[in-house]
């Protein structure tokens, strides 16, 4: 189930360029939940992920971001 995010409070990830056009945000406050969209298409529909989920993937990205930056 999708919750309600007309109030939702985004905010951009500290992760993106900053440029306006590259940028994830998520919002804070709905607990067991991670809401995101693209800041370029605020009106699409964002994807809504399971907190567990999104640990999964972010720990990913880390490693990833590890193995490409050690060379």
């Amino acid at each position: 189930m999708t919750p309600n995010l007309s109030t939702a409070a985004w905010r951009k990830s500290s992760y993106s360029d900053g440029g306006g056009t590259n940028c994830v945000e998520v919002a804070d406050g709905y607990p067991g939940l991670v809401p995101v969209r693209d800041s370029a298409a605020p009106a699409a529909r964002p994807l809504v992920f399971s907190g567990a989920s999104w640990s999964t993937f972010m720990e990913g990205v880390k490693r990833a971001a590890a193995v490409n930056t050690a060379g």
